[in-house]
């Protein structure tokens, strides 16, 4: 038998041959423990595998089934460690003994440590800070050896998938493993699955290990589960080990605290959107549910991600933060200055400081024998501009000074907002100047604030010599500056200098609704309806620029105040479309008029989705759009999510979140007309048939009657929220679901006259027009395409942005994931 004893720690790579008589073993001195890849041995010891006659080539199913797994079950006690190894010595087989191996060599490359995962550029890379040791458990793997199997032919049949199955792409090794059914069994599936992994052809195995799951026959094993998840988990694989992860959570069981840490740390290295956050439920998840105790250097870099997230959006990680900080502290763990560092810097990015929190960090940092560096004091000048905290602020500028090295320019910038905040706008301009001096010239940050602070104090003379100063330095952006002085030409009544303002705005930056509402209320200010209407349709017809509720009010009152009683009644009739609420010192003329011509005076009250609405939604979600449930399922909550480094979406969030700005949950609001990256809608049952459509179960889903829904709107949608445009001029479309669904959707667009060819990767299906049929699909789709995307998503534009990573190696020519019968 061949026996594989996996301790916490084991890392999948460590293969140490024991001869049945321990007494005459030689120390294993092999010279490829240096180069595990210079020497054939390694070649000649997997070669076996394939050879169904020799006896050391067994592969074990598990000992006994695998109970709950809870920390107190979980323990092995180190007295007995050798006891166990000496006992599997005694067989002809293989013990695997990582922690034995671990306590001889302190630096990791000890006697026979091929550590085939370790990789340079890791981002997260863990210390040996008295982690996992034999204590913390071991797993038995048994598998039986092929020669003790009775049947030739059975033999055969495995070394011959053990040797075939490596060399196929996912659709040509399931249809293998399908003809194989009639025969094939746990034990034998086991096997492959343990084979793939020894010689690393993992992602082969999990093929393998989801086709077992399908089976009648299948058996969970926590053993196997828990060993393939580690090796995805090592090789970055997230997604794969969080779907075995999951699965050994639904078989009622508690994963392993190598899983939960293996998990973390792939997540962790992932750079894809929503993984940090991922990190974070599985760690609660691991102290919660798994009753472990995380290791140091996992707390600690999973807190260095959490406070590394540039500018205010770490200020959301806060609470998590929180959490981790007093882990630690109630684990006795040493925590270093980067935590206390990160922790307030974290309190000085919230809307609402907690000064006692922060002052309490201190004291503690203090106690700790940690100096203040210059990190931490620009944190408390964030906190103090926040409050408008000036004796604490100048405290700390003189110890900000005493540190000998430049003083960073964000401290200028929180000095200056400090005094702003008290009223001292001329002491904001000082430090203005004297940041120049220091550091040679001023940064786009203080510009943009001192021009602010002196807008506001209505110091038009210097405000203007200002901004003729930031335009001349060539820095950008211009635009917060040109909002600030139109703002103050607005309440100084200057409408002559703000229309020049503005125009001189329009040649420098692009569109913004903002300084459009401005210059629209300067026009109906001054009477100027005649501009003022050119300027409201301009902006309705603009899909960048667009209108909002400050617009239509803006109109509105200017038709009120002349007497266009019928062009009021229609920007009326719009803000109950878009269901826009009107301000309350317009409605007592409203009522008037309306009464006047109207029986029934309507009111934009009622939730409910326009026709338009309906359509969008049906293409966002099958471009990827979630819809969260509760436990209930009683209500349902629209999550609209944006790639950030993805121009198509940078100008299709604002187009989307005008759309459904009655439907968005107050924290989605925009500040400044910022639109967030994230944005949802409220908890609604009005929703409930779109998610037991898309997302029944909290999978998605393609629904049976998707081919009423696939109009060229909806199409349009789906190709700009889920869609890219290829280098040759293809367009691919993105969908996830099942196979029924997905031949549906291809039915449907062959019976529209849209060729298409489809191919499946990672789990998305990919749905390709190429050639000429690309140019169809853009004839249907253009009327409905936001302007300001035509020429990147256009198949012959010259306009392209690079690629999604997930959509640059899909390709339609490779027979072996493609399905042209769909």
């Amino acid at each position: 038998m061949l026996q594989l004893l996996l301790p916490p720690s084991y890392s999948g790579t460590d293969f140490i041959p024991l001869n049945p008589n321990p007494a005459k073993t030689p120390p294993f001195t092999h010279p490829m423990c240096a180069s595990p890849f210079s020497s054939l041995s390694i070649l000649r010891f997997f070669r076996p595998l394939a050879l169904p006659h020799h006896a050391h080539l067994r592969l074990l199913r598990p000992l006994s089934r695998a109970p709950v797994l809870r920390p107190s079950s979980t323990r092995l006690r180190t007295s007995f460690f050798p006891l166990l190894c000496s006992s599997y010595s005694a067989s002809s087989g293989v013990v695997i003994d990582q922690a034995a191996r671990d306590s001889n060599s302190d630096d990791g490359r000890g006697e026979g440590n091929w550590d085939l995962f370790k990789c340079d550029n890791e981002a997260f890379v863990f210390q040996d800070d008295g982690g996992c040791t034999a204590e913390d458990g071991a797993l038995q793997l048994e598998v039986k050896e092929l020669a003790e199997l009775p049947e030739q032919w059975r033999r055969s049949r495995l070394a011959w998938l053990c040797k075939e199955l490596p060399a196929h792409k996912s659709g040509t090794l399931v249809r293998i493993l399908n003809a194989q059914r009639k025969w094939m069994r746990q034990e034998d599936a086991t096997y492959v699955v343990v084979h793939c992994m020894r010689i690393r052809e993992n992602e082969t195995g999990f093929r393998v290990y989801k086709w077992m799951m399908q089976q009648s026959w299948y058996r969970f094993d926590f053993a196997l589960a828990t060993k393939l998840a580690d090796f995805m988990g090592k090789e970055g694989k997230f997604a794969k080990c969080r779907d075995i992860f999951d699965d050994i959570i639904n078989q009622g069981q508690v994963p392993s605290e190598l899983t939960f840490h293996t998990l973390i740390v792939a997540y962790l290295n992932a750079p894809v959107q929503g993984c940090l956050d991922e990190a974070c439920s599985i760690y609660n998840r691991m102290i919660q549910l798994g009753g472990y105790q995380p290791r140091l250097s996992l707390q600690n870099s999973l807190f260095s991600a959490l406070v590394s997230k540039p500018g205010g959006s770490s200020k959301h990680y806060l609470k998590q933060a929180e959490f981790v900080f007093h882990n630690m502290v109630t684990s006795g763990l040493e925590m270093g200055k980067d935590i206390y560092a990160g922790l307030i810097k974290l309190h000085s990015y919230q809307d609402t400081v907690d000064k006692n929190r922060v002052r309490e960090l201190r004291n503690e940092m203090r106690k700790a024998g940690f100096e203040e560096d210059k990190e931490v004091l620009v944190s408390v000048l964030r906190a103090c501009a926040s409050e408008g905290d000036v004796e604490e602020a100048e405290r700390t500028w003189l110890k900000l000074l005493a540190c000998g090295s430049s003083v960073p320019s964000q401290a200028f910038v929180y000095v200056m907002e400090v005094f702003a905040k008290v009223g001292e706008f001329m002491k904001s301009f000082e430090f203005f100047r004297l940041m120049e001096k220091h550091l040679g010239s001023a940064s786009v940050a203080a510009y943009h604030k001192i021009i602010e602070v002196l807008c506001k104090a209505q110091e038009m003379e210097l405000a203007e010599s200002l901004m003729r100063e930031f335009i001349a330095s060539g820095k950008k952006p211009l635009m917060p500056c040109y909002i600030d002085l139109t703002t103050m030409y607005l309440n100084l009544s200057l409408h002559d200098k703000l229309e020049t303002a503005f125009l001189d705005c329009l040649e420098k930056c692009r569109p913004n609704r903002t300084i459009y509402n401005i210059y629209l209320t300067s026009l109906v200010r001054v009477g100027n309806l005649g501009k003022a209407e050119e300027i409201f349709n301009q902006m309705l017809g603009n899909g960048t620029i667009g209108i909002n509720a400050q617009s239509c009010n803006a109109i509105l009152s200017g038709y009120l105040s002349s007497g266009h009683f019928v062009k009021a009644e229609t920007i009326y009739d719009l803000m109950c479309q878009k269901k826009y609420e009107i301000d309350s010192e317009l409605m007592e003329k409203l009522d008037y008029v309306l009464s006047l011509s109207r029986k029934m005076v309507k009111k934009p009250v009622s939730l409910k989705l326009s026709k338009e609405q309906r359509e969008i939604l049906v293409g966002l979600l099958l471009g990827g759009l979630q819809i969260v449930s509760d436990e209930e399922r009683r209500n349902h909550m629209i999550r609209f999510e944006f790639k950030e480094n993805y121009v198509t979406h940078s100008t299709l969030k604002r187009h989307i979140h005008d759309r459904y700005h009655e439907w968005l949950h107050p924290s989605s609001k925009p500040i400044d007309e910022d639109i967030p990256y994230k944005f949802s809608t409220i908890s609604h049952s009005y929703f409930g048939f779109y998610a037991d459509q898309f997302w029944p179960g909290g999978q998605p889903k393609i629904p049976k009657l998707i081919h009423r829904w696939l109009s060229p709107l909806v199409l349009a949608y789906w190709y700009m929220y889920g869609g890219y445009r290829t280098s040759s001029g293809d367009i691919i479309l993105k969908l996830k679901g099942n196979p029924k669904g997905v031949e549906n959707v291809v039915k449907t667009l062959k019976a529209k006259s849209l060729e298409c060819r489809v191919k499946k990767k990672r789990g998305v299906f990919w749905i390709g027009f190429l050639g000429n049929n690309s140019t169809w699909f853009w004839k249907l789709v253009e009327p409905y395409i936001v302007d300001d995307l035509k020429d990147i998503l256009k198949p012959d534009g010259n306009t392209m942005e690079s690629n999604d990573n997930e959509s640059q190696d899909i390709n339609f020519d490779s027979g072996s994931d493609s399905d042209d019968n769909l």
